[in-house]
């Protein structure tokens, strides 16, 4: 078994925070980008009730603008209805198109409120591993 990096990290960014994130395809990625997101969100995604399910369809230009949009749903559940997601489905994925199931609940409270997911730095680059974003989010 070989020793692969962690699937996210927050990194040290000038204005709040920003994830690296990693996947062996762009699915895995994004899906990651959702875990690591609810992880700012809340102390413990695991412990988040799973009472709601909602589907998401997305376009998108490319694969950036695509990691953008389905973070920005994702940060628009938490702010607006205080619903944090922590399980994901992710089917039909294209560098310009995602469908996808998650599954979460009401939180009480967040940890961090995401202001906007930026493409400042972003940039989807293959590794050796797969995909990372070299920065940005």
């Amino acid at each position: 078994m070989t020793n692969l990096p962690a699937a996210f990290e927050e990194i040290e960014h000038t204005a709040d925070v920003s994830l690296r994130i990693r996947g062996c395809d762009l699915s895995d990625l994004l899906r990651h980008a959702a875990e690591g997101m609810a992880g700012l969100l809340v102390t413990d995604p695991a412990a988040i009730p799973v009472t709601q399910m909602e589907r998401f369809d997305l376009a998108a230009y490319d694969a950036e603008s695509l990691l953008v949009n389905w973070l920005s749903e994702l940060a628009y559940w938490a702010e607006s209805e205080g619903v944090v997601f922590c399980q994901f489905d992710l089917f039909n994925v294209t560098p310009t198109r995602l469908q996808a199931v998650a599954r979460g609940g009401n939180v009480a409270s967040l940890n961090k409120y995401i202001k906007a997911v930026t493409y400042h730095n972003l940039n989807i680059i293959e590794t050796a591993e797969g995909l990372e974003n070299n920065g940005g989010v």
